[in-house]
């Protein structure tokens, strides 16, 4: 009976073993899988915050165009109504 129980240890364990190292592989590859992914994803934020910056910077340009606009846009209005003025 004892072969038979070692037989049965030794079967368990190099079963055991198999199933250990497939394990080993497979946490291998989900690191990988998970690596790339964090990197796409950093890459992904990075490129975002780039935009974010950009038009910050750009808010205040067009700021600036706005209030250009609109004083050009009020001295046209005062214009026409020169221009459009009824005479008395």
């Amino acid at each position: 009976m004892e072969t038979s129980d070692e037989g049965k240890a030794e079967k368990f364990m190099k079963e055991f073993g198999k199933r250990l190292d497939q394990f080993v592989v497979e946490a291998r590859e989900a690191s990988s899988r998970l690596e790339g992914e964090f990197q796409q994803k950093y890459e992904e934020l990075k490129a975002a915050a780039e935009r974010f910056k950009n038009d910050a910077e750009n808010k205040e340009r067009w700021k600036e165009v706005e209030a250009s606009l609109k004083k050009a846009g009020e001295g046209l209005q005062k214009a026409f109504k020169i221009a459009f003025k009824k005479k008395e």
